[in-house]
Order: structure tokens, then C-alpha cells, then sequence
């Protein structure tokens, strides 16, 4: 890990039955740190058999870990603005399967917050795409860093990982904090006419890497 990170701890663990509106149920084991660098309150849900996967990781199969911004709109009401509500309920149900972990990240709007969120989706009706409605606000396109990533990753005893993302981003910077990514797994795409827009710019300016089939 990068010497420039301070080792973060666990503070306390505890399990949670999960329910989604579809019916899909889990358990997730609910993981709260110390010395997170940014001093928010970010969580690892420890997914499936986790323990065994960390287990192996050095030999076999690493855990598998999804990097998962907040969204209280896509996440808890459903926005179809955007593709993070079926992200997080696909994640969850991948990770459960495979073991590993969840890490919910509280970086609303790319890092910007929830209010310039909403204030940039005023600037996309009014013409701009997600990335260039972040830049008027004053923002950067993404202000995401994932150093509280790797710090919690090294707290579960995770040094060696396959991220289930689409952004090459996430597994870069969490390169340079000392993670192994022993690889990316494709999450879904979750099309609408609502968030096609907002998809096919995070594909072209994002790098996102997505294979996006038309709306019908």
C-alpha cells in the first residue's frame, strides 16, 4: 500500500439482512472504519462467503469488490436518470455469489455532493452532458478519489482484488494506492430512454467501458 495512506481500522462489524424491491434477499456483513483519510462515513458490506475469499486470494480466485459511489437518487428512489440503482442491486446480488465485497462510498454526484448534483441535472435539461454541467458548476468532471478504498480494502486484509466496474479509473487509482486488481468484470448496462444521454457520455468521455444497444 501506498506509504502515504494511514492504515484505517475496523470499528464495528454487524450483520444486516438485505431486501430489494424485486424480492431479492441476502445478508451482508456491515463493516464501519477509523481513519479514513477524507473522515466520512463509508461502508463495506462483506458479501457472500467473503471470508474464504479473502482466504484464497494469494492462490486462487480474489474477492470480488464493487467501488460504489452513493446515490440517493438511483440508489434509494429509483431515478431513471441515471444507471446506479440497477448497478448497486446487481452488484450486490454478483458479490454475494462470487464472495467479496461491497464498498459504498459516499461520493454523491462524482464527488461533487447532492445539491450540485441536482443543480448540474438543471444545466443536462438545459443541453449539457453530465461531465460539462459538473465544469460550469465550478467542479471537476470527477472529483472521485478512491484512497478510502484502498484503505478499507487493507483493514479487511484485501490486497488482491477483481473490481466489478465499468471505470478503468477505479482500478487505476487503486493501483497507485498499492492494491493488486487482478482484473475488471463488466457490470450490466442498464439502458432507458431517460439515461441514454447520460450513459453514452460517460462511454465517450468517461472511458467508461460499456457496449450500449439502441433504445427502442
Amino acid at each position: 500500500m501506498d506509504h502515504s495512506l494511514p492504515l484505517a481500522t475496523i470499528r464495528t462489524q454487524v450483520s444486516v439482512p438485505l431486501r430489494f424491491p424485486d424480492g431479492y434477499a441476502t445478508t451482508g456483513r456491515v463493516f464501519t472504519f477509523d481513519g479514513l483519510v477524507d473522515a466520512r462515513e463509508h461502508l463495506a458490506f462483506g458479501l457472500g462467503d467473503f471470508a474464504a475469499a479473502v482466504r484464497r486470494q494469494a492462490t486462487g480466485e480474489p474477492p470480488l469488490v464493487r467501488p460504489h459511489s452513493e446515490c440517493l437518487t438511483g440508489d434509494v428512489f429509483g431515478s431513471q436518470r441515471c444507471d446506479c440503482g440497477p448497478q448497486l442491486r446487481e452488484a450486490v446480488e454478483r458479490i454475494a455469489a462470487a464472495g467479496g465485497f461491497l464498498l459504498y462510498l459516499r461520493q454523491e454526484g462524482r464527488g461533487i455532493g447532492l445539491y450540485p448534483k441536482l443543480d448540474a441535472y438543471a444545466l443536462q435539461d438545459a443541453g449539457l452532458d453530465t461531465y460539462e454541467a459538473n465544469v460550469a458548476l465550478g467542479h471537476q468532471e470527477d472529483e472521485r478519489d478512491y484512497a478510502v478504498a484502498a484503505q478499507m480494502l487493507v483493514a479487511l486484509e484485501v490486497r488482491r482484488a477483481a473490481l466489478l466496474t465499468n471505470n478503468p479509473d477505479k482500478s487505476e487509482q487503486l493501483r497507485r494506492y498499492g492494491v493488486t486488481v487482478a482484473g475488471q468484470v463488466a457490470t450490466g448496462v442498464f439502458l432507458s430512454p431517460a439515461n441514454a444521454g447520460y450513459l453514452a457520455a460517460k462511454a465517450s468521455r468517461g472511458a467508461h467501458v460499456a457496449d450500449l444497444p439502441t433504445v427502442g
